[in-house]
């Protein structure tokens, strides 16, 4: 291909890391995917991913991977920030360090490896950070609250570093995905129930748990491969847009976010699952 790029992707071993990587890789691209199960990332080698151990949570492996990196390909041309997952629960029920380890995963992880990047991509006067985001990102549903505050902070820290970095050539994307099939509800919702099984919201929380299920599984729901394509058109694309919105009801539920009133909005959160 004409303009093959650099691409390091976290959170690679599953799901829309994973899907995203490999038909990255099979595109021509140099993809270097790092997550902390090498074992699983195993099979990505066949389509000519490189895979790499790292956990965003911790500064010397990102550190270490960005050396790598650049020690063998002299440049990063893309960041694809993917690693992330939800912890479900009531905010009184949710322990704070499960809510720190919340934000240390979906927002610093994704601000240290960024902020790493950064200089290398000034110094070529080019490159593209992408960051998967949610259309959870754009409301808040009942008993995601962590969640949904880490994700808020990455469409806001995605905006300011659009415009701070604009200058240097970089582009800085957004993708929004709606319900996906992966791994991602059935992590949430252990959560939920984990968390709430004493406490005063477990009626409500096992009824949420039980909706979330039959709404995660039907067939409707998006496969990983689906935002595996946006990430692409999102890498290839010379103008990219600062935002895609993909994926089963991520444009339905930000709509009526926009338009309904709150306690509407509210409302159709608490008692549509």
């Amino acid at each position: 291909m004409k303009d093959k790029k650099v691409i390091l992707i976290t959170g690679a071993s599953s799901g829309m890391g994973y899907e995203s990587a490999k038909l990255l890789a099979k595109e021509g691209h140099i993809v270097y995917g790092g997550a902390r199960s090498l074992d699983k990332m195993e099979s990505l080698k066949d389509f000519g991913v490189i895979p790499l151990y790292l956990d965003v949570t911790n500064e010397q492996s990102c550190a270490d991977v960005v050396k790598t990196i650049i020690e063998k390909e002299g440049k990063i041309d893309v960041l694809i920030n993917n690693a992330g997952y939800g912890s479900f629960g009531a905010i009184e029920d949710v322990t704070l360090d499960e809510a720190r380890k919340q934000f240390e995963v979906n927002v610093f992880g994704l601000a240290s490896l960024t902020k790493k990047i950064l200089p290398y991509m000034r110094e070529n006067k080019n490159g593209r950070i992408i960051n998967i985001s949610s259309m959870g990102g754009k409301f808040v549903s009942y008993f995601g609250g962590w969640y949904h505050a880490s994700k808020y902070a990455v469409e806001a820290l995605s905006d300011a570093l659009r415009m701070e970095v604009s200058e240097f050539g970089i582009d800085v994307v957004l993708i929004e995905p709606g319900i996906i099939k992966t791994c991602w509800d059935s992590i949430a919702l252990d959560n939920l129930e984990q968390c709430c099984q004493n406490g005063a919201y477990k009626n409500s929380a096992l009824k949420v748990i039980s909706g979330m299920k039959k709404f995660y599984n039907c067939k409707l729901a998006s496969k990983p491969t689906l935002i595996a394509k946006i990430v692409l058109k999102a890498v290839n694309t010379q103008k990219p847009k600062a935002r895609y919105l993909a994926g089963f009801c991520a444009k339905l539920l930000v709509f009526l976010r926009a338009v309904l009133p709150e306690k509407a909005f509210d409302f159709i959160m608490k008692h549509s699952l």
